[in-house]
């Protein structure tokens, strides 16, 4: 049985880092400055034997007027309101606060099973902190490095405890064999795989991961509020709210999309302090680790600089791009402004030859639907596979409308051709003089590809080798 276990406190005690030490991976950013953490993120724990959920939440702050503070103590309130059991850490060498003292009110207004956790016990300058900890009135702290893995122990207990109070909870609420209805059950059809399952090469139902990057106050966290139904992820009029890069699975259409929201990206020459770098790391990380990438860009201020560095960065790491430009409703003559646009994309991104470009509200939830039809067409194309004998008679007929240019006065012979792998498409050609063969010539079979196969907007890997072809006997 899944339990969720909920770490809160107020800001700087250690939160984040306890988490990465239960998720067994660095995955949320960690710094000396308070209020680094400012969504609630959510991964799987692990305590030896032991799995369940685990939420870091924002530093909690006693703030009720609309600030930032404000809406980052109603994230760690829903992760309250969500958890099975409830983490308390305060910093033993620090003691109690009285930020400490109103939080703990707030726990015992909630009804929740809740523990004190007294993080940075490593040393004896923990020890009067500990004392004092227990006028909070949740019974005896554990003491906890989560810097150097101590206690541990304590917190396999209390897990242990909540899981098998849950599943015991679970077994009296379920329904006994004599009340359970009969049903019917429609078997599937015979559809002629083996026992070891279908031999495809790409499932269509797996788990997509979609990564939302943009510049700073470009409405990612909107955008994915908006989608999943609910207030997930903080948002707000200031710039640069997002820091960690949050996974938010939403489930779409029959299949899970795990949408990741990013930390706004600005140029690297304006990124000064630690913090933003970090943010823009795990951004980068993110892309590298997406499926497809989204890329948000204002309606008001769309193609900037930074734009087309983003759209040559996700090309570059060989992912799935769809175009979305979003405030579409702060937009008047959308017709001209969308013909603009389409012009604007083919000029700058002529890299990615027929990107698709979905205008879309992520405010009022506008075109949404339209966002997901191009994000499953694009993941269809980066998918796509061409048979051997397909291409190498596409290739034939390239080269006889357009030969390959001689070099040094001998004429370069193209060979043969196949691909290597998908994800993105790779194809190998092998050519007489491979180090001869202009760029030019090879953006010219790129661009071919992409309309001959239908793989438009979708970034092409062409690698150039020497050698025969193997179905040549001329060569032999």
């Amino acid at each position: 049985m899944t339990v969720t276990v909920a770490i809160v406190g107020r800001p700087n005690v250690g939160k984040s880092t306890l988490f990465n030490r239960l998720v067994g991976r660095k995955i949320a950013l960690v710094d000396d400055t308070p209020g680094v953490t400012r969504d609630r993120r959510e991964a799987e724990g692990r305590i030896g034997d032991l799995r369940f959920k685990v939420l870091d939440t924002a530093g909690y702050e006693d703030k009720t007027d609309g600030s930032l503070e404000d809406r980052m103590r109603q994230q760690t309130e829903i992760a309250i309101r969500d958890a099975d059991v409830i983490l308390f850490m305060i910093d033993a060498k620090a003691g109690v606060t009285p930020l400490d003292e109103r939080f703990a009110q707030v726990l015992r207004r909630a009804g929740k099973d809740v523990h004190l956790i007294g993080n940075k016990a490593e040393g004896k300058a923990a020890d009067p902190g500990l004392l004092e900890a227990y006028n909070l009135g949740f019974g005896e702290p554990v003491a906890l490095s989560a810097e150097h893995g101590l206690g541990l122990a304590d917190l396999h207990a209390i897990v242990s405890k909540a899981v098998d109070e849950a599943a015991e909870k679970a077994e009296a609420e379920a329904p006994s064999l004599d009340q359970m209805p009969e049903v019917d059950v429609d078997l599937p059809e015979d559809d002629g795989s083996t026992e070891d399952g279908p031999t495809k090469r790409w499932d269509p139902k797996r788990h997509l991961n979609v990564a939302i990057i943009g510049r700073p106050n470009a409405g990612k966290s909107t955008l994915i509020n908006r989608m999943v139904g609910e207030d997930r992820l903080l948002t707000g009029p200031e710039a640069g709210i997002t820091r960690d890069s949050i996974l938010v699975p939403w489930e779409y259409d029959g299949r899970t999309i795990n949408l990741v929201d990013t930390a706004g990206m600005r140029r690297k020459a304006r990124i000064e302090q630690k913090l933003e770098k970090l943010a823009v790391s795990d951004s980068l990380r993110s892309i590298q680790y997406a499926e497809v990438v989204v890329l948000l860009l204002d309606a008001q201020i769309p193609f900037e600089k930074q734009d087309l560095t983003l759209a040559d960065l996700v090309e570059r790491e060989g992912r799935a791009m769809v175009i979305a430009v979003n405030k579409w409703d702060t937009v008047e003559d959308k017709n001209a402004k969308l013909a603009e646009l389409r012009e604007q994309c083919e000029r700058f991104l002529p890299q990615l030859k027929g990107i698709p470009l979905v205008t879309i509200s992520g405010l009022q939830g506008r075109n949404i639907d339209k966002l997901m039809q191009a994000i499953f067409a694009i993941e269809r194309k980066w998918n796509s596979h061409v048979s051997t004998a397909r291409l190498n008679r596409w290739l034939s007929g390239m080269t006889e409308s357009h030969p390959p240019p001689a070099v040094s006065g001998r004429r370069l012979k193209l060979r043969y051709m196949t691909q290597a792998k998908i994800r993105p498409p790779s194809f190998i050609l092998f050519a007489s003089r491979p180090e001869a063969l202009p760029h030019a010539y090879q953006r010219y079979l790129v661009n071919g590809l992409r309309d001959a196969f239908d793989m438009p907007g979708t970034p092409i890997r062409l690698w150039v080798r020497g050698g025969k072809n193997p179905f040549d006997k001329s060569d032999k």
